[in-house]
């Protein structure tokens, strides 16, 4: 039977040792190679960095998608958190601002983590209702800071994308180079958040044009031999 297949009576069998081993080697090359390299990073690199076969990473995570959310649930779970916390201040305009530092941050620190913020990932259930729920959370917060005045007006949920796009752009190109130029173009872009508007801006995109430039970003699903029985 395999590892993690379904019982008879129904219940899910637990994994051998090696292979929860193995699954756990899998994840921690995964966080070293994809937030290094970002998400082009290949299949085969991670196999190389967890020093187990191509094979082994299939029958662990059949798609590259399975393991960009294995890999990257625990930042999504911080990057949620970062918004209760932005919801708990009792300034909104400090929340709101403290939440694009935050978030930008983190994009900054992980090059893997900078795209997944700008991509999604249909089948990675717990991953999207972790992104959907801070997505909820920062409208709220928008809505908060509109009211006191210190955001203006027309800024629309959808300019978060935008952002997370244009400061990934930013962390990818200068890397090591200049590690810090994500910093300026984040103060640039809560100068230009703020009221009063120096003009009007033009229209946002449409809800459905980004998700599907989100979902074009996404990383293609691994396709390979079937795996065999070892490991």
């Amino acid at each position: 039977m395999n590892p993690g297949a379904q019982h008879p009576n129904g219940t899910a069998q637990p994994l051998r040792s090696d292979a929860e081993r193995n699954r756990a080697r899998i994840i921690a090359a995964g966080r070293t190679v994809l937030g290094r390299d970002g998400l082009n990073a290949s299949m085969a690199s991670v196999a190389r960095e967890a020093g187990v076969g191509i094979a082994t990473i299939l029958r662990h995570f059949p798609t590259k998608e399975e393991l960009v959310a294995a890999v990257f649930a625990d930042r999504m779970d911080a990057y949620a958190d970062a918004v209760a916390v932005a919801l708990d201040d009792p300034d909104p305009w400090q929340g709101f601002t403290g939440y694009i530092e935050a978030a930008c941050a983190m994009q900054a620190a992980d090059y893997g983590f900078a795209d997944v913020l700008t991509m999604t990932f249909p089948t990675a259930k717990a991953l999207e209702e972790r992104r959907n729920e801070a997505y909820e959370g920062m409208v709220e917060l928008i809505g908060r800071a509109k009211a006191t005045g210190r955001l203006r007006a027309d800024f629309d949920p959808s300019d978060l994308v935008l952002m997370h796009m244009a400061n990934a752009g930013v962390v990818n190109a200068t890397g090591d180079a200049a590690p810090d130029a994500w910093r300026r173009v984040v103060a640039l872009f809560i100068q230009s958040f703020e009221a009063p508007a120096r003009g009007p801006l033009p229209a946002s995109p449409e809800h459905d044009a980004l998700y599907k430039a989100m979902l074009r970003a996404s990383p293609a699903g691994i396709t390979a031999p079937a795996p065999d029985k070892s490991g």
